[in-house]
């Protein structure tokens, strides 16, 4: 049942907001969607210096980040209810608000208790920044201009995820781990600034709640925290070895299936699943998880591959994403032009074909490979990726009442966010799993049939010769040396495979390009829409 605990609704409608320079509002919305996306990763490289500060090992610090998590995305996905309930200009100022005060707490943590609360608070925060920003940039650009406005938020949002490990890993070298959290402080003082001047709630949205939906917020809060536990716990747990991620998943799926069930029947749900019914935001969707799959699934072995293999300081390792941001932030544009006179289906394919192939790149690399192997290959994602993340922000919200636009934001961010914590996850348990699997392969042709074998053992034994080990230290050392190889190639076999996997998942959205509406249909659906 529905509670009976309301709050005061009222049919009102609101008065006209003033007009305001649009490029302002952009600016001013983007500051709260790139720090809370930012945040999501800025805190990444810190971990190991915040495990030393806390007296924490590997498995408890990572609910640093996991707490920020479960907060930001049950956040997301109730920014509509919560833009109805207290309006968006409130709810984004109140956000904003919040998560600054959370990133100064975090900064002056001294016990792990207090950073965890502390990045709970940040979450709640950060949460609606992403959703509502797109929401409001949607609806104050016209038609012709949405490839551009979506262009310019894309800048935001992708760009801050790859910048989040670098401005870490920078800040945490020459300042320490708490200026992680303080320099959001500068930008969000300007950022609310400029929100109290810029932004203003249209008359329109739909204002007041008659009924808390108190069961569906328990499901979704149950939801999302069993699945974003599962998701960033499974690979220290052993995942479904562990009765933790057992229970975890089964939870996350019973509480999932009864909430799509009460909000599709409730009057007023707290999370709108009917407007799912729209073709293009249902499309859009799917394909987001997979985009946010692939962005943090790379945005993660990327590094870990640089880091782990080829010696790279972390700080260094983070620097490799580099050519990759800065092509997305020079691609983006470029595409939000395209979108006023290209086919967006065709420039969704485009892009599709060119992310894949830089995938396929990323399969065939070596433990030779350098810095001038690796550009090339990342340059050439920048360019794809923008083609699909700014044409689907644009298409998915294209044919979207401006009444239900922050609820469906909502749940293309929601997708989107989810594709990540899978991406990320995958990658880890890929990873994990292929280096087992290949070091297997590997050994078994380690007999003494294999003549490669043989010559190897001749050299290594000159080698370590020359190097002073005595001959009864020789057999242990070759042992060592093999068994590092071994290690080695298999781990290079597995990000391989990785590259592989996230290529085909991205090669797999191919049929849903061509289920997207054409232009004609959907300048054909907005015209309906303003005669309704």
């Amino acid at each position: 049942m529905t509670s009976s605990t309301s709050t005061t609704s009222t049919s009102t409608p609101n008065p006209a907001p003033p007009v305001v320079n649009k490029w302002l509002l952009t600016l001013a919305v983007m500051f709260g969607a790139f720090i809370a996306m930012m945040d999501i990763s800025v805190v990444n490289v810190s971990l190991p210096h915040m495990m030393g500060s806390f007296s924490e090992n590997v498995s408890s610090i990572t609910w640093v980040a996991t707490a920020y998590s479960i907060a930001e995305i049950i956040m997301v996905t109730m920014a509509g209810w919560w833009s109805a309930l207290i309006g968006r200009r409130r709810l984004y100022l109140f956000s904003f608000v919040v998560f600054t005060i959370g990133s100064v707490l975090c900064g002056t943590a001294t016990t792990f208790t207090q950073m965890v609360i502390y990045r709970v608070i940040q979450g709640i925060g950060g949460g609606a920044l992403i959703p509502v920003s797109q929401a409001i940039m949607r609806e104050n650009f016209n038609q012709r201009e949405q490839g551009m406005a979506m262009a310019m938020w894309g800048m935001g949002v992708v760009l801050a995820p790859a910048m989040g490990p670098i401005l870490g890993g920078w800040l945490t070298d020459h300042y320490g781990w708490p200026w992680v959290f303080y320099i959001n402080l500068p930008v969000s003082i300007v950022g609310i600034l400029m929100v109290m001047a810029y932004v203003h709630d249209p008359p329109y949205l739909r204002r007041g709640i008659k009924r808390v939906d108190w069961l569906g917020i328990i499901l979704l809060s149950v939801a999302l925290t069993s699945l974003q536990i599962v998701m960033e716990r499974g690979e220290h747990e052993s995942w479904f070895e562990s009765h933790l991620i057992q229970l975890g998943t089964a939870v996350c799926v019973l509480s999932v299936l009864v909430l799509i069930y009460w909000e599709l029947k409730t009057d007023e749900p707290v999370v709108n699943f009917r407007i799912l019914r729209n073709k293009s935001l249902s499309l859009g969707a799917a394909m987001g998880v997979v985009f946010g799959i692939a962005l943090f699934g790379s945005t993660f072995i990327i590094p870990q591959f640089t880091q782990n293999l080829l010696g790279y300081p972390a700080f260094d390792a983070a620097l490799v994403l580099a050519p990759r941001a800065m092509t997305l932030m020079l691609c983006m544009p470029l595409v939000g032009r395209l979108y006023r006179r290209a086919e967006p289906r065709m420039l969704v394919i485009i892009g599709i074909l060119v992310t894949c192939w830089a995938y396929y790149d990323l399969a065939h690399l070596s433990l030779s490979v350098g810095p001038r192997n690796m550009v090339p290959i990342l340059v050439v994602m920048g360019i794809g990726m923008p083609f699909v993340f700014v044409t689907m922000s644009a298409l998915s919200l294209s044919t979207i009442a401006r009444v239900d636009m922050t609820d469906a934001s909502s749940l293309y961010t929601l997708a989107r966010r989810v594709g990540g914590n899978v991406g990320y996850a995958l990658a880890a348990a890929l990873v994990s799993r292929g280096l087992q699997v290949h070091r297997v392969q590997l050994v078994s042709q380690i007999t003494p049939y294999n003549l490669n074998w043989a010559d190897f053992q001749q050299q290594a034994a000159a080698l370590l010769g020359h190097a002073g080990l005595n001959p009864a230290a020789l057999k242990q050392g070759g042992l060592a040396l093999i068994n590092l190889l071994v290690s080695r190639h298999a781990a290079m076999m597995a990000y391989n495979d990785v590259s592989w996997i996230m290529g085909g998942m991205f090669l797999a959205t191919l049929p849903l390009a061509f289920l997207l509406p054409s232009r004609q249909k959907i300048a054909q659906r907005q015209q309906e829409m303003n005669l309704q």
